[in-house]
């Protein structure tokens, strides 16, 4: 699994606006979504590539090579057709940037 992990020296303080700008800078498209306490998302793929990032909440998603949590700061690289479920952990809503990256056939 990669994730990368937000650095306040070289990121600036995270927001939803630096956030979005990190993610555009690596060729995604973002939308901003508040995933409630309960959420769950049943094992599914993507026909495109993802970086979820978390802004707020605990966010744990569960791939092939096993389960991490996802905290502020946090995004993981969700390459398209890989098997992954996720869920929110606690009490408290996820605020998630989605990051998605088309790749066009030349």
């Amino acid at each position: 699994m990669e994730v990368l992990h937000w650095s306040e020296d070289g990121d600036g303080e995270l927001s939803a606006e630096t956030m979005r700008r990190k993610l555009e800078a690596l060729g995604c498209t973002v939308s901003q979504y508040t995933y409630p306490p309960g959420t769950f998302f049943s094992t599914h793929t993507h026909d495109v590539d993802k970086i979820d990032g978390v802004l707020s909440g605990r966010f744990e998603l569960t791939m092939p090579d096993g389960s991490l949590v996802l905290g502020p700061g946090d995004m993981l690289v969700i390459p398209q057709g890989t098997e992954h479920s996720a869920r929110v952990l606690g009490g408290a809503a996820v605020i998630s940037l989605d990051g998605v990256r088309i790749v066009h056939d030349t």
